[in-house]
């Protein structure tokens, strides 16, 4: 059950993104040929007036189709409702409407969240609480044994007994320690443990050790008192999931050897989202907003096949004042779409050998 929570939040997120492209269309009087959720053999399909409607089997993936590379005897070349033919602005504002659409979404879920468990308070408490732990081939932390839940309370003797300053010293001392040996007293659960790990320094020579950070303490939460706080809490902790994002996708660009490890494809996205329906189905909504976000910036990435390198190449034609030739842009879009399909089976099959359980079916 919990997977298929978790499948189906992960289909709901597509199909909020090709929704915001078909809605800009339809709503410009653009037309629009197919509306497909997923890729793979059909399932399910209704034929509209204008607009086929289709379920596949596959829902990793969605895509709105227009009728303007495959024209019929009904529809002129020069028709005006043709997406070729429409301004330049018209034909930003469909491109863009994903990315806006899965943004808004985000806003509307970190506000459900709130509205459903109340605002979260957090009782500071001594230490620095680790809530991720990279996987073993790019943390030097899971190698030494650190997991996600362990309070960290002292590094080399240093105690992180004040709240307020305890994740700060923690990222000053693994930054002041490169390849040198520290030791963590940790607190897991109500158990002390003593690891020594070695930071390692990355090829812009941080070191670093592989983990994420949050205050340590008790969470509580209150409901709102009114909608503007409701409102403003849902705001604050949306810029808290773009900011976080954006940050991610800058490591990953000035540090990608390092970061690349990290990445997580559609198995792996499932097997988190699974976990969190298991032990609290609110923090599903959380979740469900983090991806979004994700997709978003991802898909306005300036790279091929993705939004971002439709909209280039527009930016293009506007600089020209015409468009790129025809095979210019097929070989531009084709060629993203190979490198993204690649990446993708890649992503698939080393997050499915990560399994839990295909690892132990693979050491019997």
């Amino acid at each position: 059950m919990s997977v298929f929570l978790a499948i189906s939040v992960l289909a709901l997120l597509i199909v909020v993104h090709e929704l915001g492209h078909f809605v800009a269309a339809r709503a410009q009087g653009i037309y629009v040929t197919r509306f497909s959720i997923g890729f793979g053999p059909v399932l399910w399909k209704y034929q509209g007036p204008q607009t086929e409607y289709a379920l596949r089997a596959f829902p990793l993936g969605g895509y709105v189709a227009f009728p303007d590379d495959e024209l019929d005897e009904e529809i002129e070349p020069n028709d005006p409702n043709l997406l070729k033919n429409r301004p330049l602005l018209d034909r930003a504002i469909v491109i863009s409407a994903g990315v806006i659409a899965n943004l808004v979404f985000a806003y509307f879920l970190l506000m459900t969240q709130i509205a459903w468990v109340g605002i979260p308070e957090l009782q500071p408490a001594p230490g620095v609480l680790i809530i991720q732990v990279a996987p073993e081939t790019s943390s030097v932390a899971a190698q030494a044994g650190m997991k996600a839940g362990d309070v960290v309370l002292s590094i080399d003797g240093k105690s992180l007994d004040q709240p307020s300053s305890a994740t700060q010293i923690f990222q000053d001392e693994i930054k002041a320690h490169p390849n040198r040996p520290l030791t963590f007293e940790i607190r897991r659960k109500e158990q002390l443990l003593t690891l020594s790990l070695t930071p390692k320094a990355g090829e812009d020579g941080v070191a670093r050790i592989g983990v994420r950070l949050a205050p340590n303490g008790t969470e509580s939460h209150r409901q709102a008192k009114s909608l503007g706080e409701l409102l403003g809490s849902a705001a604050q902790r949306f810029e808290q999931i773009v900011v976080l994002t954006v940050q991610g996708f800058g490591q990953l660009l000035s540090n990608f050897k390092d970061a690349a490890n990290q990445m997580s494809g559609p198995v792996a996205i499932v097997a988190i989202g699974a976990d969190i329906a298991r032990t609290d189905l609110s923090r599903l909504l959380q979740f469900a907003a983090l991806i979004s976000v994700n997709l978003a910036i991802i898909n306005i990435l300036p790279l091929p096949a993705l939004d971002g390198g439709q909209l280039a190449l527009l930016l293009a034609e506007a600089v020209r004042g015409k468009p790129l030739p025809t095979e210019v842009q097929n070989g531009f879009m084709q060629t993203g779409l190979f490198l993204l399909l690649g990446l993708g089976m890649f992503l698939i099959v080393r997050d499915t050998a990560n399994l839990d359980w295909v690892q132990k079916l693979l050491s019997q």
